[in-house]
């Protein structure tokens, strides 16, 4: 299948963080966003599966008044209606979530949405959709979701390349050693969750992150 024209900006930066609740405190979250920024971040996802509704929104309401004061886009994972509530700059959507048809009624124009892929046909098909970019994954395997679906590998990520036109993330057990290869590949940035979490500095290793190469094959 030739490659697709790229079209349109990615609204991350090389490395997208996923600041999930289930891993962070309320004072690792708002110390990570703000390490996050200073690095040159420009995005970050905040997920939080196994919480109820109102602590969903309590921890996004917090998450949010931080990154206004560091100038940094927030999304939230799923909840479009917490989005909306909070003032976040967007959401991040599942393939059984909220249609991003539906979303983007909600959120308005401005709003920036993402969609979960799993394989070139889901990419195929919502690179039609009305969203901003597309997450393709898992690539490697990974301990923070356990979804029962094969992984892609970089060259699964390569063919995803090739149908969609729209900004792509790689997500699903990511390194440092295996990002530069989906780079090169032609992705667009990489998802990252837990490989943040070791970091006894973690602005300067989101700069590492950030300073990966641009080379692409």
């Amino acid at each position: 299948m030739p490659e697709i024209a790229r079209s349109g900006r990615a609204p991350f930066s090389r490395l997208y963080p996923i600041l999930d609740a289930s891993l962070e405190t309320p004072d690792t979250l708002s110390t990570g966003i703000r390490s996050l920024a200073k690095a040159g971040v420009r995005l970050v996802q905040l997920r939080a599966k196994n919480l109820s509704g109102a602590e969903f929104y309590r921890w996004a309401l917090a998450a949010r008044e931080v990154s206004r004061e560091c100038g940094i886009r927030l999304l939230v994972n799923d909840r479009v209606d917490i989005a909306l509530l909070v003032g976040a700059d967007g959401v991040h959507l599942g393939q059984d979530d909220l249609s991003p048809e539906g979303a983007r009624k909600i959120l308005g124009d401005s709003a920036i949405i993402g969609l979960s892929t799993h394989d070139v046909a889901e990419a195929l098909r919502a690179d039609a959709l009305p969203v901003d970019y597309l997450a393709i994954g898992p690539i490697f395997e990974t301990s923070t979701k356990t979804s029962g679906r094969s992984t892609l590998g970089v060259e699964g990520a390569r063919a995803a390349r090739a149908v969609t036109a729209k900004p792509l993330v790689a997500i699903g057990g990511i390194t440092l050693e295996t990002a530069p290869a989906l780079l090169r590949a032609g992705l667009d940035g990489v998802a990252v969750i837990s490989a943040l979490k070791t970091a006894q500095d973690l602005e300067q290793l989101a700069r590492t992150w950030m300073n990966l190469g641009e080379t692409r094959e």
